[in-house]
């Protein structure tokens, strides 16, 4: 066999292997169908959401664009006004949100959507 065919090979099976490594699931297949949307509460399932995709740039110590939604006092007015979600919607007229990135998961923006919906209840 051409050792040339045999450098192109080992290197096309490299790429192929360690292509995948960093890849996130909820990227990769957005919709596959385990979102729990039953017992939808703040401290359960919108805190964490909002710690983990918001937390770096809209906390008391960073609150870039002026907005803070680090406590529950703080994002209960966003959610109340609708900003929290049309941003994370991406809707015309909002600043999407991430800043620069894809939307959350169609599961999580469900979840602050239901949440949202309740009330936005402090529980």
């Amino acid at each position: 066999m051409n050792k040339s065919l045999i450098l192109i090979s080992g290197i096309f099976i490299a790429l192929c292997i360690s292509s995948c490594y960093y890849d996130v699931e909820d990227e990769l297949y957005p919709n596959t169908g385990n979102c729990d949307t039953l017992n939808i509460t703040y401290s359960q399932t919108v805190a964490p959401i909002v710690s983990s995709n918001c937390k770096i740039c809209h906390s008391a110590s960073m609150a870039q664009g002026n907005v803070v939604i680090d406590t529950y006092a703080a994002i209960k007015i966003y959610a109340d006004n609708g900003k929290l979600l049309g941003s994370l919607n991406h809707d015309s007229g909002y600043e999407p949100m991430p800043k620069n990135q894809n939307k959350l998961s169609d599961c999580n923006i469900k979840k602050i959507s239901i949440w949202i919906n309740q009330g936005a209840p402090n529980n």
